[in-house]
């Protein structure tokens, strides 16, 4: 089965996703576009290279310029696109899904990922399968070996980003990087801020020693590290580097809500003004409590990496994300970035006086409890009539699945974007409150 949705188009390879079918899309995706050059990058799973070949020859001979990167993480593919001329970009991936998937993404002139109804335009044409003939004069092929230097400078530059302060601070860091597309661009990075790192899992090679999504059942190999070699953090990020996850000093993994609350606490903490903050439905609390803690304020989307985006535009805000490790920050791009996260969450520890352990209890305290149910033999209209009854005393928003509110907890249901399943998210003050919500959920199932 192909999934496609607002995230994109994913399949298991060479069933679901093969050379003729990223042909199509190489076809639909020029179609649409004004002409001019368009980017192309892929992670490192075994499939890319060659689909990445298959994808930008297809570009090459309907007469489009074409700048290859190769294997470079998502958000710099973003970054390249929305920084120069070119007119949209294309990433060979499966974000966190197992190795054995593949996928593309794709990104519009503005740098930002295409909304639902670019989607529908995408699909639309490669559902036709009309022929399109090449070009009389084939396109140019260019590559860009430097788009992750290019990359980590911008981030540097960022005036939110206290360089000196971070350099000065000599941070000893672990990182895994999942041997995906963030494996030279994050050590990158972190060297260039000065920090000490030692690294698990940075072979660009696409073999993932550890489950893809950087969760905390995840992370022993690299919370194991940070306490051999005695660092002060750990960072992890999926395949294809657009989520950051954290481990503090201890070899606790804080969870990837805490990645945008810590990112946003940076952010905020270098501001004089109040400021708007977007993430979405079910993203945590604390990032609203932390919020009016600079007197400023958090409005919610749905969820999709381009729906914060939109709203982000919509209200003129600067600052973003979504609670699974993806920041966004306007300065630097338009899209979920774990290279700008983790300088945000540097320059904001590099202030305090504390350990990570300690910066994150002075954070307001919530616990998520995330979990799904395959779709198969469930009526979803059914279902939620039937929750509506059961949770009449709270708040109810419909802008995506449908969420319960409570003035200290709430309950968010979703059909996933990428999955065949449904996304049950329950926060509250602790881990056993927000699991009973879950329970009393299910046993009406």
């Amino acid at each position: 089965m192909l999934i496609r949705s607002i995230s994109g188009v994913r399949g298991i390879t060479p069933n679901h996703l093969n050379d003729s079918i990223i042909k199509s899309y190489a076809q639909a995706f020029h179609s649409i576009l004004p002409d001019g050059i368009i980017y192309c990058g892929r992670d490192s799973r075994p499939s890319g290279e060659n689909f990445l070949h298959i994808f930008y020859s297809e570009l090459i001979l309907l007469g489009r310029d074409v700048i290859v990167c190769d294997i470079v993480p998502t958000p710099t593919i973003q970054f390249m696109v929305e920084k120069t001329e070119a007119v949209g970009g294309v990433i060979i991936t499966a974000s966190h899904n197992p190795t054995e998937w593949n996928g593309m993404k794709f990104v519009n002139a503005k740098g930002t990922f295409f909304d639902s109804a670019q989607c529908a335009e995408l699909f639309k044409i490669v559902d036709q399968n009309k022929q399109i003939h090449p070009a009389e004069t084939p396109g140019m092929y260019l590559s860009d070996k430097n788009a992750n230097l290019k990359h980590v400078l911008k981030i540097m530059e960022l005036p939110c980003v206290d360089l000196k302060s971070i350099r000065a601070k000599g941070f000893k860091i672990a990182i895994d990087a999942v041997n995906g597309a963030g494996s030279e661009a994050i050590p990158l990075l972190l060297e260039n801020l000065g920090c000490d790192i030692v690294k698990i899992y940075c072979d660009p090679n696409g073999i993932f020693k550890r489950g893809a999504e950087p969760l905390p059942e995840n992370l022993s190999d690299l919370s194991d590290l940070v306490i051999r070699e005695n660092c002060d953090i750990g960072f992890a990020v999926d395949p294809d580097s657009d989520r950051l996850a954290i481990i503090d000093e201890n070899g606790k993994p804080l969870g990837e809500e805490y990645t945008l609350v810590l990112a946003a606490a940076g952010y905020l903490s270098q501001k004089e003004n109040s400021e708007v903050l977007v993430t979405n439905l079910s993203s945590s609390i604390a990032l609203d409590k932390l919020a009016d803690k600079y007197n400023s304020t958090v409005l919610r989307s749905a969820v999709g990496e381009i729906n914060v985006v939109n709203k982000m535009v919509e209200c003129n805000s600067s600052f973003g994300g979504e609670g699974n490790g993806g920041v966004i920050l306007k300065d630097a791009h338009l899209g979920r970035d774990a290279l700008v996260g983790a300088a945000l969450i540097l320059s904001y520890l590099s202030h305090q006086k504390t350990t990570l352990s300690e910066a994150h209890k002075a954070l307001p305290q919530y616990v998520i409890v995330k979990d799904k149910i395959n779709i198969k033999n469930i009526n979803i209209k059914v279902f939620e009539e039937k929750v509506k009854n059961l949770y009449k005393d709270s708040i109810v928003d419909e802008t995506d699945g449908i969420k319960f509110i409570w003035s200290d907890k709430w309950l968010h249901i979703r059909k996933s974007n990428t999955e065949p399943i449904i996304r049950i998210y329950a926060e509250a003050i602790s881990k056993e409150i927000a699991l009973e919500i879950i329970q009393n959920l299910k046993f009406i199932l």
